[in-house]
This record gives structure tokens, C-alpha cells and sequence, in this order.
């Protein structure tokens, strides 16, 4: 990890941002901006040793926020309901921008986007040079593929504009002892709900615990570089929704049932090879990550 270093980190209270400011903070002056929406989201960062500052990195003025920090990771996004083009590009597009324009003077910027940029090609292994689509729109949610691909646009324009050393990793599926998609799926399990998955059997991802989030980001940063680094973030392992939910299945006793459904998304698996080049392979095995996450989210559902 890193160490003595002044790091800004946007969306701290998120599923990744949270355990990877947790991390930083036991070595580092961490500043989390974030909107705030959950007034809680603040005492607990500073419960870890984390400096909150509320900013709307789509509309407000960067004026209060300083200019020194040595490390940037942005993990910040907005999914607004329906169809909010204009402010969820303006947060996740020009937010970016704007940014990196204010903290060219660090080493180096992170840019969080998401396997959601690519397009389903159903159930191959999707390489970083792979065509790019709208992922997402499918499960209702209009912005979201569009604005991680503009904002990765923004931020490979930015690096070059300000000389700042970026790297774009797009993450597939976070999980851990906070919960994260399959934990939905638990939560479904265990009220009897079926889980809408697509029809093309093989609904193949790459998820990959918090634990291994937080170990990838000195590698990220020290891969950063001008013109930016783009590669896929997930765990080393391949794992279909049906083989995680039969696996929960066998810890906890509970039946998983399914609605295959063409407005469920389809298979984004990642191709791993560029970054097991820059980052090492996954150590936490996901079998092993999702007993942790039962265990710790509801253990009274394990059998043993």
C-alpha cells in the first residue's frame, strides 16, 4: 500500500471506494469527497481516519478542494433513475474533466469505469481492444454504460492534456464483507425470489473481493502512464451467476431459483491477461470470498 502520500479518493462511502479509504487512511492523509446524500456515510469515514468534504463534482466549484494531493483515485458515479442524461454525464463525463484538470500536479490518477462499457458479445472473454456498446440499458438503467464510456474519453483526453499518468481499470463485479451483487442474489434466495439472469446459459463474470481491490491499487497507480493505461479489473477466476448462486446454495441450504429473461444482462466476462501483466493474479478464490461475505452479512443463514 501506499504510504506518507496525500490521497484523494471520489465516491469514499461506496462498495469500492469505502475499504480501499479504510486501508489508505492507516498510512496516508485521505480526503473523500463525496455528495453526502446519507449524512451517516460521514461520521463513518471519519471513523477510519478519513477527512469528508461534500462536493458535487457535477456542478459545484473545485475551489475548496486542495490541488497538492500526490495520488488520485476517482471511484465516483452517478446512476440516476430514468433517463438524467444531462447531469449524470455531467458528473461522470465533465466531473472527470474537471478533476484532473485541478490535480494534474499528481503522480498519479485513477479512473474507476466498468466492464458495463463493452459490448455483449455472449460469453466470450472480453479484451480491453474489444468493440464498446450499451451494456446496461437492458436492466433500465439509460446512462450508465454511455456515461462510463465518455468518461473514460475524458479522462484518456485529460492525461494527455495535462501530462497527468492515468490508468482506466474497468471493473466487472465487487464483492465482500459489505455485500455487493451476489449478496442480492443471497437476499432473493432467501425470500424465495427467482433471479432474473439471461437466457444464453454461461451468464459468465469475474468477481473479485475487496481484499484484492485494496492490494491493486499501488499496482494500478504505479502502471499509470501518458498516454493512459486501459485494462480490465476482476478476479482471476471465471464464475457463471447459476455456479455462484448453487454455491451460496450449498452454504446456507437455500434453493436458488431463476427468470431467464432478455432484459437481464448478459455474460461480461473480462479477459484477465493485461492484468495479470500489471497487477498479479486474484488471491482471494471467490468460493472462499463468498463464505466471508455470508459469514459476515448473515451468518444465522450458513448450515455450518
Amino acid at each position: 500500500m501506499l504510504k506518507d502520500e496525500k490521497v484523494l479518493v471520489t465516491g469514499p462511502t461506496g462498495q469500492v471506494g469505502f475499504p480501499i479509504c479504510e486501508a489508505l487512511a492507516r498510512e496516508n492523509e485521505v480526503v473523500g469527497v463525496a455528495r453526502f446524500s446519507n449524512l451517516d456515510d460521514w461520521s463513518r469515514l471519519e471513523s477510519v481516519g478519513v477527512e469528508p468534504l461534500k462536493m458535487d463534482l457535477g456542478l459545484d466549484s473545485l475551489e475548496r478542494l486542495p490541488d497538492d494531493f500526490t495520488y488520485v483515485l476517482n471511484f465516483a458515479v452517478v446512476k440516476s433513475p430514468g433517463s438524467n442524461f444531462d447531469y449524470d454525464l455531467a458528473v461522470n463525463g465533465e466531473g472527470t474533466g474537471r478533476l484532473m484538470s485541478h490535480t494534474r500536479k499528481a503522480k498519479a490518477f485513477l479512473h474507476c469505469s466498468s466492464t458495463a462499457v463493452y459490448k455483449p458479445t455472449g460469453g466470450r472473454k472480453l479484451k480491453e481492444d474489444d468493440p464498446l456498446g450499451d451494456s446496461h440499458q437492458v436492466m433500465g438503467m439509460a446512462t450508465y454504460s454511455i456515461s462510463k464510456i465518455v468518461s473514460e474519453a475524458v479522462a484518456r483526453f485529460a492525461c494527455r492534456e495535462f501530462g497527468l499518468p492515468t490508468v482506466i481499470a474497468r471493473l466487472n463485479v465487487p464483492f465482500g464483507d459489505n455485500g455487493g451483487w451476489p449478496y442480492y442474489h443471497l437476499l432473493a434466495m432467501s425470500k424465495g425470489q427467482k433471479i432474473p439472469v439471461h437466457p444464453n446459459l454461461g451468464n459468465y463474470y469475474a468477481p473479485i473481493h475487496e481484499d484484492d481491490l485494496v492490494a491493486h491499487v499501488h499496482e494500478l497507480l504505479q502502471a499509470a502512464s501518458v498516454p493512459s493505461l486501459t485494462l480490465n479489473w476482476g478476479g482471476s477466476d471465471e464464475v457463471s451467476i447459476e455456479e455462484w448462486c448453487a454455491y451460496m446454495g450449498d452454504l446456507t441450504g437455500l434453493e436458488p431459483k431463476f427468470n431467464y429473461t432478455e432484459e437481464a444482462l448478459g455474460s461480461i466476462s473480462p479477459d484477465p491477461t493485461l492484468m495479470h501483466e500489471h497487477l498479479g493474479r486474484t488471491r482471494v478464490h471467490w468460493k472462499d470470498g463468498f463464505r466471508r461475505m455470508v459469514e459476515a452479512r448473515n451468518p444465522d443463514l450458513l448450515l455450518s
